[in-house]
């Protein structure tokens, strides 16, 4: 079933439509002319084919909530509650007149974000290739050019340490057996935690023989409340059999792993979390998952975002990152500009250059090599004022979507800051005649 159509609402700003009482060289509404949003409607109308129930939210509303919740760096209650309280938003997303109620209950953005996956959302991305291509702050002749490079999505998790790792899997596994009515002889709910806070107390004073008896201590405890489970498992059945197992079985992985081991558990809830070394001084581990991130060489426009679980070899990201940013912005790719990191990888019927190259390079491809950090700040703003600092998508797929919508949230900001720019720049043109002749009146006054 299609959207819901728009109607006036009685009493709302006397009848009149929104772009009446706005500013219409406003940036918001400059750039919701820009984006294509049928072919945004297009995308997201393939997920709701169904001719039953109430009729489907507009997907221009989602989509522009979801472009904005990621320019803005929000919240999904701070992006619907944002959206009634600014009336440049609700023209953005579509709407006619002033709305005063919330249009979507915040935890619908979730269930779109699933609906739509990794390649409706890559859409959303493309949308606003295309919207910089009309605006003129991309250049068709960027697109040939780029650079790619890859850094961590940090997940929302605690930095993991065996002890809380241990005393979260005791917590876990007693709420699931009371939830499925088994006994345990002990649940330690009283010993445990205190362990789990000696063990961090001896951390902090060295004392390192202490703090490891302490640890075996707690590992006993955990591995207790575990086979007691294991013993009575038999008598649960069902969908609480499967979280049940899906539970023991990741405690099982955290008790018996142990600090030079590969393939660790660093999140009870997330095992999809990867530690990742970048080399850096300041945060030698992040905890989350790869992201390889390829801009135009000149104007900064993020034209892919993708992760790559398991913690590749930057090198082996490259075909996957050039493939993807080459159909999102319709156009081939002649040159890759990459780091070190990449060495050894070529791909077919595209040039790379790397940092530190000689052999062959001109002084054209050398001024070109030497502006592949322009990524680095562009990955420090999707940090800073964007979400791709903590990702607090669950699972695989929250990783891929969180990814792709970041992008285009810096492309959001990226094409508002021309925008602003170009209007205060007429502006300054239209006033200049007035300042001129302001200016020249004490010459004037002095002729006289």
């Amino acid at each position: 079933m299609g959207p819901t159509p728009l109607t006036p609402q009685s009493g709302q700003l006397f009848g009149y439509p929104l772009r009446e009482h706005l500013k219409l060289n406003h940036p918001l509404i400059q750039l919701a002319d820009l984006i294509d949003w049928d072919r945004v409607t297009a995308v997201c109308t393939k997920s709701f084919i169904s001719g039953l129930g109430r009729p489907a939210t507009s997907p221009r509303l989602i989509a522009g909530l979801l472009y904005l919740q990621h320019a803005f760096d929000l919240s999904d209650e701070d992006v619907v509650w944002g959206w009634v309280e600014n009336p440049y938003w609700q023209v953005f997303t579509g709407e006619t007149y002033l709305q005063t109620e919330v249009p979507i209950d915040p935890s619908s953005l979730t269930r779109w974000r699933q609906r739509l996956g990794e390649a409706g959302l890559e859409e959303l991305l493309a949308a606003t290739i295309a919207a910089g291509q009309r605006s003129g702050a991309l250049r068709t002749s960027s697109l040939k050019t780029v650079i790619v490079d890859t850094t961590v999505s940090p997940k929302a998790v605690a930095h993991p340490t065996d002890s809380r790792l241990l005393e979260r899997s005791r917590e876990h596994l007693v709420k699931a057996a009371g939830e499925c009515g088994l006994k345990l002889r002990q649940n330690y709910n009283r010993d445990a935690p205190r362990l789990a806070i000696q063990v961090g107390r001896y951390a902090h004073a060295r004392q390192f023989k202490r703090m490891n008896k302490a640890l075996r201590t707690l590992r006993s405890r955990v591995g207790r409340v575990w086979r007691d489970i294991d013993r009575q498992k038999e008598q649960v059945t069902g969908a609480a059999r499967i979280k049940l197992d899906d539970l023991m079985a990741r405690t099982k992985r955290i008790l018996e792993q142990r600090a030079k081991d590969k393939n660790k558990l660093y999140a009870l809830h997330a095992p999809e979390v990867e530690c990742i070394s970048k080399g850096k001084a300041r945060t030698p581990y992040e905890f989350g998952v790869k992201v390889s991130i390829t801009t135009t060489l000149k104007e900064g426009f993020v034209l892919g975002a993708r992760s790559m679980p398991g913690n590749p070899y930057d090198g082996h990201t490259l075909p996957e990152a050039l493939e993807q940013a080459a159909i999102l912005a319709d156009a081939p790719i002649h040159t890759a500009i990459v780091d070190k990191r990449y060495r050894g990888v070529e791909v077919p019927g595209i040039r790379v250059l790397r940092s530190g190259q000689r052999r062959g390079i001109t002084k054209g491809l050398k001024a070109m090599i030497k502006r592949r950090s322009a990524i680095e700040p562009t990955i420090g703003h999707m940090k800073s004022e964007g979400k791709l600092g903590r990702n607090w998508l669950k699972g695989a797929l929250g990783d891929a979507v969180h990814a792709i919508l970041c992008g285009a949230g810096h492309n959001i900001r990226l094409l508002l800051r021309r925008l602003r720019r170009f209007y205060a720049l007429i502006f300054t043109l239209l006033s200049w005649p007035s300042q001129n002749r302001y200016a020249d009146e004490p010459a004037l006054i002095q002729q006289n």
